[in-house]
């Protein structure tokens, strides 16, 4: 089955492929909806999976990523024609003052790969960006990474601000990061605190389900 191989594919990280065969999936009149949920989200699930267990680690994640990407390239004009929508939007960042983006990164990727659209606004975000972008995109969840004990303050700062912008309840808040932990995230107000970017997509789509 075509959309197997999909799956198949990409967990290897083989863009060309997953490319041409996303392309023919299409040309077989398959709908797009069914090519994203059951070939490309169907085996960047299977990789979440992996990475949780550390059965692949941060590499394959990447290559898989960009196999998902390539199809979704292919993928993303016949979605939008179908009037398709996506299960929910994120915001993303690291949190000001923290230029570290792998974490940020694979979370991306992983809420993508769950059928999620991401903003990723980038590194070293303060608050005041964050509340714009929360009032401009209306977004479902807002995503916030810190690395560093010095920074990871800025998650609580930013909870705040959208507390005083009379917005913190339209958002799911959830935050990670090395030095993050349940304690913290609970202290700080957020919605969830996860452990790794596998467990942080499955969190986001069980928040976007209910």
């Amino acid at each position: 089955m075509i959309l197997e191989d999909i799956s198949t594919l990409l967990q290897k990280g083989k863009a060309k492929e997953v490319k041409i065969l996303v392309q023919q999936a299409l040309d077989e009149k398959i709908t797009p909806t069914m090519i994203l949920n059951e070939g490309l989200i169907k085996g960047m699930s299977i990789i979440g999976g992996k990475f949780k267990n550390n059965e692949v680690f941060v590499p394959e994640v990447l290559v898989a990523a960009r196999a998902m990407n390539s199809g979704l390239e292919i993928l993303r004009p016949a979605l939008v024609a179908s009037g398709a929508k996506s299960v929910g939007k994120a915001i993303i960042c690291t949190v000001m003052g923290d230029l570290h983006d792998i974490g940020k990164n694979l979370v991306k990727m992983m809420l993508e790969g769950q059928g999620i659209e991401v903003i990723d606004l980038g590194v070293d975000v303060d608050a005041d960006t964050i509340v714009e972008a929360v009032k401009t995109h209306h977004p479902d969840l807002v995503c916030l990474s810190a690395l560093l004990t010095t920074t990871m303050m800025n998650q609580k700062v930013i909870i705040d601000a959208l507390v005083k912008a009379g917005i913190r309840d339209q958002v799911v808040v959830m935050v990670g990061g090395a030095p993050v932990t349940q304690g913290f995230a609970n202290e700080i107000g957020a919605d969830a605190y996860t452990a790794d970017a596998a467990s942080a997509s499955e969190a986001a789509l069980a928040f976007l389900r209910n």
